[in-house]
């Protein structure tokens, strides 16, 4: 698989050749599915994400970044905080058991970028990730004894909790005309949700693919 990238990689960039981007619009905005992984928690997220942003010259720009996602996994008890583990415990749940769940996220985050357009087509991108992430978990128990467990830990079965987020993340824009392309982006984020409910932070890798338009003044 690493090959693989390297030789798409390769061959991009060998069409793009070295040369001045003619064009760089005022603003950009990109649109395109969005793909959040937290290995931690073995959950997996999909949604959508978008990017809006304004070019101060050709080099910096800054943007804003909203995403919407939602998943499912398995919360197990060895992943709380000591005091309700030790609940459980005293119930006789051993740390193995847990109850499914599904999960709904939003990240909002707004921050400088720096553009890298050394190819005609293709504009290379990084930017710091911080933001603030809002996550909502609801329990979704399938038998009497996870019905139980949510019960006494969760009472009413969902919880919510906002936080802020920090990172690095970047991606590439393939241009397919003057005023339109297609965006890949990656961010590797650290997050503490629900830090008095969960025993540890985690860290988080999200990627979005989707097409982007430019417009307005030539920016020169």
């Amino acid at each position: 698989m690493k090959k693989l990238g390297l030789v798409v990689l390769s061959l991009v960039f060998s069409m793009c050749a070295y040369a001045q981007q003619n064009y760089v619009g005022r603003y950009d905005s990109f649109v395109g599915f969005t793909y959040l992984d937290t290995p931690k928690m073995n959950l997996m997220e999909r949604g959508f994400i978008t990017q809006e942003g304004i070019n101060f010259n050709r080099w910096l720009a800054f943007g804003v970044d909203f995403s919407a996602m939602k998943g499912h996994s398995y919360l197990t008890i060895g992943q709380l905080v000591p005091a309700d583990r030790a609940a459980a415990h005293f119930y006789g749940f051993p740390d193995s058991f847990g109850v499914p769940y599904n999960s709904t996220t939003f990240t909002y985050t707004a921050g400088p970028q720096i553009n890298i357009r050394k190819f005609r087509k293709v504009t290379l991108f990084v930017h710091p990730s911080l933001g603030a992430i809002h996550e909502t978990v609801t329990g979704d128990p399938k038998t009497p004894l996870q019905t139980e467990l949510l019960a006494a830990l969760v009472p009413g079965g969902s919880r919510s909790d906002t936080t802020y987020f920090y990172g690095a993340g970047g991606g590439l824009q393939y241009g397919l005309t003057q005023h339109f392309g297609l965006r890949f982006t990656a961010d590797f984020v650290h997050v503490y949700l629900f830090s008095n409910f969960l025993a540890d932070s985690r860290n988080t890798l999200r990627f979005g693919i989707g097409p982007t338009f430019s417009f307005g003044k030539n920016v020169k």
